[in-house]
């Protein structure tokens, strides 16, 4: 699965669990950051709780307000993996590394950093 194939698997989710995001302005890099950054929190809580399903689905919202997010894409792989969805967790787990290393060549994790 492709990082394209997966952001449409991610967005699909999103839709079947009815949280799919709504028409709105596109969010600045701090905004994207804070949405991406409580949605994962609320992943981790949920996770926590042992609901995968509802983690899987915070998560891939994560990767809907900042696609550049490591952790939104790490988060979801754990989740998916708990949900014996193995192929797509280690899609998820490939994107996270990927976007990852990415940061660390470039030296860019700060969102207000151009």
């Amino acid at each position: 699965m492709g990082p394209v194939r997966f952001v449409l698997l991610a967005a699909a989710l999103l839709a079947l669990a009815g949280c799919a995001p709504k028409a709105a302005p596109p969010a600045s890099g701090a905004d994207a950051f804070a949405r991406s950054q409580a949605l994962i929190d609320s992943g981790n809580v949920a996770y926590r709780a042992g609901d995968y399903e509802n983690a899987a689905r915070r998560y891939a919202s994560a990767t809907v307000a900042r696609p550049d997010d490591p952790a939104a894409f790490y988060g979801l792989g754990m989740a998916l993996a708990k949900l014996g969805r193995s192929d797509d967790a280690r899609e998820a787990y490939m994107k996270a590394r990927a976007l990852s290393a990415a940061a660390e060549t470039t030296g860019h994790d700060d969102p207000e950093t151009p």
